[in-house]
């Protein structure tokens, strides 16, 4: 039998203030880390006259390491969010592997994403496949971001200091050198580049297409939804 209630309901209030402002936030420094990062790997040609005027690298590595801090910052923020928020601020984190049916509901999105499934599933939060996506890039990406890129900031801080000691001196001993490291991070960064592109055309693809509300919610904090179809809140 069908519920009735939910039927009927219009719109849930999802994404509390926090999250909404810690996410855009998080979209200029990621950004702002894959501009300066892919100069970092991929340096521009030297500009005319004495390189103390133009400083550009200097800029360059200042605007990667500022927003680096800030996306540190911003993920011990949604870690703490996560313990006092509401329930749908713990998806990402806690994904339900263990339930059967949250793997049936990969599958759909899959379907779905490949065009092979007919009607879109309406959920509150998050549907499945983009929980565990977010789980395994979110989450575990910034943390190994976070790690490889604390751990190349600690060279250039030297011996003795925190980042040196607590991730520098065991980090690049187990990648090998410290070149390894640099391109484990920058293979990183285009990994994000691609979770990136797809995250905005998949948020657009379900705005138009399942009939529920996606880039608004992230603005408003309120899932809408387009007909009465029931919502799955499995």
């Amino acid at each position: 039998m069908v519920d009735v209630t939910s039927r009927k309901e219009e719109a849930i209030y999802v994404y509390q203030a926090p999250i909404r402002v810690w996410h855009w936030v998080q979209v200029f420094a990621i950004l702002g880390l894959i501009g300066t990062g892919y100069l970092i790997g991929s340096p521009p040609p030297a500009l005319g006259g004495e390189a103390s005027d133009w400083f550009l690298f200097g800029w360059i590595r200042y605007i990667h390491f500022v927003s680096a801090w800030i996306v540190i910052v911003g993920f011990v923020f949604r870690v703490y969010w996560m313990i006092v928020g509401n329930a749908h601020s713990r998806e990402i984190f806690i994904p339900p592997v263990w339930r059967t049916s949250f793997w049936g509901g990969v599958w759909h999105e899959i379907l779905w994403y490949a065009m092979v499934a007919k009607e879109p599933r309406k959920y509150e939060g998050h549907n499945p496949l983009a929980v565990l996506t977010m789980h395994v890039m979110y989450v575990w990406g910034i943390i190994f971001m976070m790690v490889t890129g604390l751990a190349l900031y600690g060279e250039g801080a030297g011996m003795g200091s925190w980042q040196y000691d607590w991730f520098s001196s065991w980090v690049i001993p187990l990648f090998g050198q410290s070149q390894d490291v640099h391109t484990w991070h920058h293979l990183g960064m285009w990994v994000i580049i691609c979770f990136v592109i797809i995250h905005v055309y998949v948020a657009v693809r379900e705005d138009i297409m399942s009939r529920q509300s996606i880039i608004s919610s992230m603005i408003s904090g309120w899932r809408l939804f387009k007909d009465d179809r029931p919502v799955d809140r499995d």
